[in-house]
């Protein structure tokens, strides 16, 4: 067995279009995982990690690709993650549970929309990264910009540890600032790593570079400092601690470079991640809750120690559910039984695999800092499973709100059911992907995070379930919230012979920054402490629906002042329904608002175009935050309605000529400017 020491758990994150997927596929090939590089596009079997038919013909990312793969004596389980905003969960998720991660970035783009939502995913879960800036092969190539943006744009110390042998069509290699050698990669696929001299017309350059690099270095070591002050040669040995320790402090980015789909620079990069990134040991110490006494609990990576693991990907196969699952400590093995601490029922742990993409490795047991895939087990994402008698439940991921919905009809009466058990298997496996039904149309509604999620989902009932359906017009997620205070003082009396019902709830309702939050200012046993509880579930019934046009409520702070009982008459249901009624009598008063959700919005064009893409958005209620201008083509960043990004594709490609591109994810909520707000209570009423 590896020791955990040389266990690294890591994703591979990015912009879409970044090169994720094909950098799996080299690593993989010289990992010797696999035997032939297929590419992401252009014919043949499509790259390994992408599995599904849809993403072959696609030429994206959709769902996260697990696999298990060993450079010299280091294991490396590896998760390739889409880079489509769309599928922002398969990151989150994946980030979750990982102890590093290779943040790609593209050498002409540099830093893009997605990979300011990756940075900020990784900084919320606190993990180490290593850049890799690729494409140093295209046109327009240069990693300093990309190095220089890093810092900028993300805030991160990004240091780079080589030097490029040239860029773009003339892109050769690059130079180890550490060792000061020179990486050439030769043989048909670049499987031969050839370590040469520093060419002598570049040995000045890269000496530069190395100075700079260790006086950003010496901030993090005091030997180091004092040897650079004193003149005297840093060791090597040196070097290498010193980028690891602040690594995995993430107070530093180390920066790699190479062109994956030109085979350079590969090598490079998994002797990085080995170096650099954490075992399961050096991350930082993770913590649970324990749920019978609500302690926070340190749990270690023992492999003696009591079964702690976190479910985070399920998927429904023929053998049934398939259930990724991250040991945080203790030895799972076959036969054993588990803990459920969500549901409280305990499992037995039949079998379990290791994946490679969509083929699977039987094992017999897996020990802490492992990433395995349960087989038939009944739960949730983000469960926490334990031993018998250890009672700890690990903090589950971020969930993005969706922002986009649509009906779905079945096209014929035998679609129903067809229809049916894929929704609930699709809303079972991404918890990003909503279904309800509409009480007055009776329509079936699916929710999620753009149109090309869920255009994705109904091509999978069709293929998947043979479910044919029609889809109604996107719709945008609305909010609701309240612009100043309201009071409510509710009383709910019934009497229909023998005891009735009596609850009176007194109190107001604020702008908040939170969803919800919920208050007790009750004095001298108005309200008696155990229907508290029971009023905070009123008040939570209200947020569902709001007074303007039915939509979720959110940013309301409840504060419940007073109010009084009957000693017979009142229960936990009367106060219930009291808060509720109570909320909807202060969010009346409470001028309420309509909250729409806001897209920031990357375009990518020639420079001609860039009038007629700015004077385009700023007709969809755009605010143009700025662009960029780099050689040949500029980027455009803007904030636009979701509302007015419907069929957003077909203008950009008609505006110019089909070469402009565009990517967007979801930046927040705002107020809906006041003539539109009364449309949309106008076409609600009627």
């Amino acid at each position: 067995m590896i020791p955990r020491t040389n266990i690294r758990n890591i994703g591979i994150s990015a912009h879409i279009d970044s090169g994720k997927t094909t950098l799996s596929e080299r690593i993989l090939y010289y990992t010797g995982k696999i035997h032939k590089i297929q590419e992401v596009r252009g014919g043949g079997a499509g790259a390994t990690m992408d599995f599904m038919q849809l993403e072959q013909e696609k030429g994206i990312t959709i769902t996260s690709a697990a696999t298990t793969c060993f450079w010299h004596d280091t294991q490396i389980n590896l998760i390739d993650t889409p880079g489509h905003v769309d599928f922002t969960i398969e990151v989150e998720r994946a980030l979750r549970v990982l102890d590093g991660a290779i943040m790609v970035l593209c050498a002409v783009a540099g830093v893009q929309s997605q990979s300011i939502t990756v940075d900020r995913q990784m900084k919320r879960y606190r993990v180490p990264r290593i850049a890799f800036i690729n494409k140093m092969d295209r046109v327009g190539a240069n990693p300093f910009r990309v190095v220089q943006a890093l810092r900028d744009k993300l805030g991160l110390n990004a240091i780079p540890l080589q030097y490029p042998i040239g860029s773009e069509d003339k892109f050769e290699g690059v130079i180890d600032l550490i060792e000061m050698t020179a990486s050439y990669f030769a043989g048909e696929k670049g499987e031969e790593h050839l370590i040469l001299p520093i060419p002598d017309n570049l040995r000045s350059e890269a000496e530069e570079a190395r100075e700079k690099m260790l006086d950003r270095l010496s901030m993090f070591s005091e030997p180091m400092m004092e040897k650079l002050l004193e003149g005297e040669e840093v060791p090597k040995e040196m070097i290498w601690e010193t980028i690891r320790n602040a690594t995995l402090s993430l107070e530093l980015t180390p920066v790699l470079m190479g062109s994956a789909y030109k085979n350079k620079g590969v090598q490079n990069l998994l002797d990085a991640v080995a170096f650099y990134l954490p075992s399961p040991d050096d991350r930082e110490v993770v913590k649970a809750i324990d749920v019978k006494t609500n302690e926070s609990v340190n749990v270690y990576p023992d492999p003696d120690g009591p079964l702690v693991a976190l479910t985070f990907k399920l998927t429904d196969e023929e053998t049934g559910q398939l259930t990724y699952t991250r040991i945080y400590s203790g030895t799972l093995r076959k036969g054993d039984t588990l803990y459920n601490t969500r549901t409280g029922r305990r499992m037995r742990i039949g079998r379990f695999v290791r994946m490679h993409a969509n083929h699977r490795q039987e094992i017999a047991e897996a020990a802490a800092g492992e990433i395995v895939a349960l087989i038939g087990v009944n739960c949730a994402s983000g469960d926490t499973l334990c031993s018998e008698g250890t009672n700890l439940s690990l903090e589950g991921m971020f969930v993005p709100e969706p922002v986009i919905t649509l009906s779905v009809t079945p096209k014929h009466q035998e679609d129903a059911d067809r229809m049916s058990k894929a929704l609930n298997r699709f809303m079972r496996e991404d918890p990003t992907f909503r279904v309800s039904v509409d009480p007055e149309s009776n329509e079936t509604l699916i929710s999620g995070m753009g149109e090309l999620h869920l255009d994705i989902y109904i091509e999978r009932m069709k293929r998947e379930y043979n479910a044919e359906v029609y889809a109604g017009a996107p719709a945008v997620a609305y909010r609701e919230t309240i612009s100043q205070t309201g009071k409510f003082d509710y009383t709910l009396k019934k009497q229909t012979g023998g005891s009735g019902d009596f609850a009176h709830v007194v109190g107001r309702i604020e702008p908040c920054d939170e969803p919800f939050m919920f208050e007790k200012r009750v004095v001298g046993g108005a309200i008696p402490t155990q229907f508290i509880p029971a009023c905070e579930k009123g008040f939570r019934d209200a947020l569902s629906s709001g007074l303007l046009i039915g939509y979720p409520v959110t940013g309301v702070k409840v504060i419940l002042e007073g109010g009084s009982f009957h000693a017979v008459d009142s229960s936990e249901l009367a106060f219930r329904v009291a808060a509720k009624h109570g909320f909807e009598q202060a969010f009346a008063m409470a001028k309420p608002i309509i909250l729409e959700p806001i897209m920031l919005v990357e375009v990518e064009t020639p420079n001609e175009y860039v009038g007629r893409i700015q004077g385009d958005l700023s007709s969809r209620r755009g605010l143009v935050l700025g662009s960029q201008t780099m050689e040949g083509y500029a980027v455009i960043r803007a904030e636009v309605p979701l509302k007015e990004m419907f069929g957003y594709s077909m203008t950009v490609r008609s505006l110019t000529s089909g070469q402009a591109s565009f990517s967007m994810e979801f930046a927040s909520y705002r107020q809906v400017p006041a003539n539109i707000q009364q449309k949309l209570i106008e076409a609600e009423a009627n």
